[in-house]
């Protein structure tokens, strides 16, 4: 009797934890989650999405996510560890950053290396080198540090507005646009500070970039 009541305890136990693990599982891993995302969709129709940004109808970035820009008419942003995942193929299929090294997969985060880092040096003087040769009438003392500094997600889409505007000369170069009419552009992708007090104003880099490519016609139309 006692070894037949202690099966049944067992059992009902079993099939207590059971029916639990299988309610929370629904509740937690589908209904809370469809939940978040349908609501989400109703009230943040974009940032669900992603905030994915069009061009001729055509998927070209997201809002928060940075590129890593080659062209001189162009906007550069912040360097970026992991070259913001943008790659190329070649002829065989194999994948490389803009810079030439192997494209390692996506992924987002910055090398961390300490100040007394020879590699951190070495990147830095790097990328103080390519934007003097880019921009020759700036001093290598007025290079604003965030743009040669890279941020703790390496996908970084701002830049600050004394980084955007120190850029303006070689961009009215390279694209043929006005320096007057680039600060406009830059005016409108200009983001304020955090309820108005807390950081700074910046500058959505890709933003810029396809304000840039309608002023030269490379697209027709583009949203955000």
């Amino acid at each position: 009797m006692n070894e037949t009541t202690n099966k049944n305890a067992l059992f009902h136990g079993l099939r207590q934890s059971l029916v639990v693990t299988l309610l929370l599982l629904l509740l937690c891993g589908f209904g809370f989650p469809v939940l978040l995302s349908g609501i989400s969709a109703v009230i943040f129709p974009s940032q669900a999405n992603g905030g994915l940004v069009y061009a001729d109808g055509q998927a070209v970035g997201a809002v928060n996510i940075g590129q890593d820009f080659t062209k001189p008419y162009f906007m550069k942003g912040r360097p970026s560890a992991y070259n913001y995942n943008t790659y190329y193929e070649d002829e065989e299929g194999n994948q490389y950053c803009n810079d030439g090294s192997a494209f390692a997969g996506l992924g987002s985060g910055s090398n961390n290396y300490a100040p007394s880092n020879p590699a951190l040096t070495e990147r830095v003087e790097a990328d103080i080198e390519a934007f003097l040769e880019a921009n020759p009438d700036v001093k290598r003392e007025d290079i604003p540090a965030d743009l040669v500094t890279a941020s703790g997600s390496g996908l970084d889409p701002h830049i600050t507005l004394q980084s955007a505007r120190i850029q303006l000369p070689a961009l009215a170069a390279a694209s043929g646009l006005s320096e007057e009419e680039l600060e406009r552009i830059v005016e409108d992708n200009t983001e304020g500070k955090l309820l108005g007090i807390f950081g700074e104003e910046t500058v959505n880099v890709l933003g810029v970039n396809l304000d840039i490519a309608k002023a030269m016609e490379l697209v027709e139309d583009a949203s955000r």
